[in-house]
């Protein structure tokens, strides 16, 4: 989590710390996707919880508005989702040509 935090933010030329976009932040998305992916139930709405506070807090952290914080997080669910359907279309695709 050390190297995920490091990779969340910038210092603007005016030395003003910005954050990055949660949503472009792809291997981060591909990897939640892929745990969700092998986790179930209970477990997996414990990781996922877990994963969106950690990010939540981190971004608060960085100096983000309760708003800013918001609307990153659901930007970054946003894209883990729609990566989960990628792949279960790419499975339904390679199950099909088998």
């Amino acid at each position: 989590m050390a190297s995920e935090r490091m990779n969340m933010s910038s210092v603007s030329a005016a030395g003003r710390l910005v954050p990055f976009p949660l949503a472009g932040r792809t291997a981060f998305v591909r990897r939640c996707a892929a745990e969700l992916e092998n986790t179930h139930g209970d477990d997996a709405v414990q990781y996922w919880r877990s994963k969106c506070r950690s990010l939540a807090d981190q971004l608060l952290s960085l100096g983000c508005s309760e708003d800013q914080m918001r609307q990153q997080v659901a930007e970054f669910q946003n894209q883990v989702q729609a990566e989960l359907m990628r792949r279960h279309w790419q499975d339904d695709v390679a199950g099909s040509h088998a």
